[in-house]
């Protein structure tokens, strides 16, 4: 009975260190860069896209892509998006004059056709859903960042999943399809995240 409990108390103590880690995450961005005196309450006072555009800026922090991604050291970083883009104008909005180790941000919204594989984050909307295993085939050999909020992504291999949890944004990563695509994250974002990977199963919500 004791070993239960501490189990529970173990694992409550976990969500919550989560949960104030995701929070400082989005508090510093805002707080930085939107200049947001309640910043603390971000994820209730913005709109779901406005929060989900922070974190794929913040994730362009966080993870380390080999060099031959980039065309020359002044490359800016391609934030891509396939398929309805859900951001409106809030993801342009957060990266606007803003750069990363020293290179601009772009944002493209792709069209049927075109080849995204020179986008260093990709966001795989949710209309694209019966699409994923052919749009992930497309993009191997490359060091795009697969990112969607649509369930299913980590299981059908892409890297990270936008999840609802307890009426907040969350991310899951699956970490085998990250490295395959030489993708270096770091601890403290792993630290945020649902990790899935060799020892474990992907979150499905």
């Amino acid at each position: 009975m004791n070993r239960h409990f501490e189990f529970l108390y173990g694992e409550a103590r976990r969500r919550r260190r989560r949960g104030v880690f995701l929070s400082l995450f989005l508090m510093v961005f805002f707080s930085i860069n939107l200049v947001a005196p309640r910043a603390v309450r971000a994820q209730e006072t913005l709109s779901e896209y406005q929060v989900k555009a922070a974190y794929l800026f913040n994730f362009l922090k966080f993870v380390e892509w080999p060099s031959d991604a980039f065309g020359d050291p002044l490359a800016p970083f391609v934030i891509g998006v396939v398929g309805e883009d859900p951001f409106g104008n809030a993801l342009p909005q957060v990266v606007l004059g803003k750069t990363v180790q020293g290179r601009d941000l772009v944002v493209h919204v792709y069209r049927p056709g075109e080849d995204f594989r020179n986008a260093h984050i990709l966001f795989v909307s949710a209309s694209e859903k019966k699409k994923f295993s052919a749009i992930l085939a497309t993009l191997h050999g490359s060091s795009a960042l697969t990112v969607s909020d649509a369930p299913g992504f980590l299981n059908a291999g892409g890297m990270i999943q936008f999840l609802n949890e307890d009426g907040r944004i969350r991310f899951g990563i699956n970490v085998d399809a990250a490295s395959r695509a030489r993708l270096k994250m770091s601890s403290k974002l792993l630290s945020l995240a649902k990790v899935v990977g060799a020892n474990g199963s992907a979150a499905d919500n």
